[in-house]
């Protein structure tokens, strides 16, 4: 992808033929599927890593020592065919030294070449011999310089090819300092490459030496069977490194089997049980640590459905009781309303104690009944079956109607609700009667906890949400308390009081009406800048939420209104300094 980018790469792809830019890119989008689908499988399987993995070191060692073995086996056959080349040389040095005319400086070419052609036909190996190699017997530089003397008579093609120049000056160094009285003590080797008179070349060792003060000797050793041999030797390794290969991959593959296959049932078996499957067990193969694995697995398995189905049982035990209760004291609470109610009606005729005591107990009873109706609600939602009733309703309207109970307490508190509604009716599937239940909280939570300041509603809508955001300027929430303020009972303040009588499961029951919606109720709160809570939810009932049209803080025109009055202060309190 990166050379695809490249501006000269794209450039050479534009003068292409179309269809060969087609059937490259076809080719690219291969080798891309093909390199994906193997890197997704690299990181998923382990086994896979650990044969990869495996095999990559295994071969490496394997061409590494192959590779020093060959070496070694290389170095130990030249040694030995110079060893052979040596001991065949001194054979032949010995045979020629007894030849006649040796010692004698030829009078003519015909001579030197008569000398020449005999030390060859004597020392040329017979045809029933083990060993194979080739002659060459030559004059010295300064005969050969002379008109009319024939330099070499060999019984390889061309000597002078075959012989390497240093190897030459070597022995013609050697053969000078023997004439000047020095004696003749080394053999001479180089490797070469033997050229045959049917023009085929090999790989040889020549050795050469000085003979006498007019000859010089020179034995060419083929590699024919040396080479032979490494090639076997070369070919034996590449089969067994190959082989062991294989060999180190397949057992690996075996070896990580028996641990990544207990681990994946594990694995499985994890998922299963974490669907709900609690019956799910892990078969025990043995004593060994997989089996004390799938033990341990079961042990936990079965301790977690004991102690699911205790607690699923002392839920529905909670449940029963509070539903049991609310609906018990439904009818004692009756009557007991009906007598506090001809108590509060004839409050006039008591004196000023007993009146302000009917009263009292008018307003707790109502209290205890809200109360007893909230537990109500919230057993349906434990229950699991509280249902929606939903209908296409305009979620503005229902945002005035149900600001009417907090409308009474902020005109006690001294404050005003002020509503910033769309234009257009904002449509939504909901069930009327909880979302005005969730507004009437959150107002009167905003009004009661306002500090006497105005309440802010906002109703926003994109194209699938709706959302409402009810701010307040009061104590706001510390960093935490956006969550807690959800659960039942929690009071941020436990000392302060209710001036509204409260249950304490408005805000608990609100998230559950606001969840059966499939949407979201949240917070958003700081010490002294109040707080904000958030409805949203789909326009179409069963719709997922992607996001919501308002943002759960203070609008940007506060916190521009807010910063530019931090401004002001610090100019002013600047210019006083």
């Amino acid at each position: 992808m990166a050379l695809r980018r490249k501006k000269w790469v794209r450039w050479i792809v534009s003068w292409l033929p179309h269809r060969l830019t087609i059937g490259v890119r076809s080719l690219l989008r291969l080798q891309h599927l093909v390199v994906s689908k193997v890197r997704y499988r690299w990181h998923r399987s382990l086994q896979l890593r650990v044969v990869g993995t495996t095999l990559v070191i295994s071969a490496a060692v394997i061409a590494v020592l192959g590779f020093f073995l060959t070496e070694q086996i290389a170095e130990g056959l030249v040694l030995n065919a110079e060893s052979s080349a040596r001991t065949q040389m001194l054979a032949g040095l010995n045979t020629a030294r007894g030849q006649a005319g040796l010692t004698t400086q030829p009078v003519n070419p015909q001579a030197a070449w008569e000398f020449m052609t005999n030390l060859g036909g004597a020392l040329e190996p017979s045809s029933s011999g083990s060993s194979r190699y080739y002659l060459a017997v030559g004059l010295n530089a300064g005969l050969a310089r002379k008109p009319g003397y024939l330099q070499w008579s060999a019984t390889v093609g061309s000597p002078a090819a075959s012989l390497p120049q240093a190897l030459l000056n070597d022995v013609q160094a050697e053969q000078s300092a023997a004439a000047d009285g020095k004696p003749e003590s080394l053999l001479y080797y180089a490797p070469t490459t033997l050229t045959l008179d049917s023009g085929q070349s090999k790989a040889a060792i020549v050795v050469g030496a000085p003979l006498g003060d007019w000859y010089q000797l020179y034995y060419f050793f083929p590699l024919d069977s040396e080479q032979q041999t490494l090639q076997l030797v070369q070919t034996t390794l590449v089969g067994a490194g190959i082989a062991l290969v294989v060999l180190l991959a397949a057992i690996a593959s075996l070896v990580t089997r028996w641990v990544v296959l207990p681990v994946r049932h594990a694995a499985r078996a994890a998922q299963r049980v974490a669907a709900g499957r609690l019956e799910e067990r892990m078969a025990v193969g043995g004593k060994d640590d997989l089996g004390s694995l799938a033990s341990s697995f079961n042990d936990m398995a079965a301790s977690l459905q004991e102690k699911l189905q205790e607690l699923e049982e002392l839920s529905k035990a909670q449940r029963q009781f509070v539903s049991d209760v609310s609906h018990e004291l439904r009818t004692p609470m009756t009557t007991i309303r009906m007598a506090a109610e001809i108590l509060f009606e004839s409050r006039g005729e008591f004196d000023a104690a007993s009146a302000r005591s009917a009263e009292l107990l008018q307003s707790q009873i109502e209290r205890f009944e809200t109360l007893l109706t909230d537990l109500l609600e919230m057993s349906r939602h434990d229950a699991n079956v509280a249902t929606l009733d939903v209908e296409l309703a305009d979620v503005s309207d229902m945002v005035r109607r149900s600001a009417d109970d907090a409308q009474q307490l902020a005109e006690r508190r001294g404050c005003r609700i002020e509503f910033r509604l769309p234009a257009q009716a904002c449509m939504a599937e909901v069930d009327r009667r909880r979302v005005e239940r969730i507004m009437r909280n959150l107002l009167v939570n905003a009004v009661e906890h306002g500090e006497g300041r105005d309440v802010v509603v906002t109703v926003g809508a994109d194209r699938d949400t709706v959302a409402i955001a009810v701010r307040d300027h009061g104590v706001g929430l510390a960093p935490g308390e956006e969550q807690l303020v959800f659960e039942r009972f929690w009071r941020a303040d436990p000392s302060r009081a209710r001036t509204v009588g409260g249950t304490g499961l408005g805000l608990a029951i609100s998230l559950e009406d606001a969840r059966l919606h499939g949407g979201w109720l949240q917070a958003w709160g700081e010490r002294g800048r109040g707080s904000v809570f958030r409805l949203t939810v789909p326009r179409e009932a069963g719709q997922p939420l992607a996001g919501s049209p308002l943002p759960l803080g203070p609008d940007e025109a506060e916190i521009v209104t807010s910063a530019v009055t931090v401004m002001e202060t610090d100019l002013t309190g600047g210019g006083r300094a």
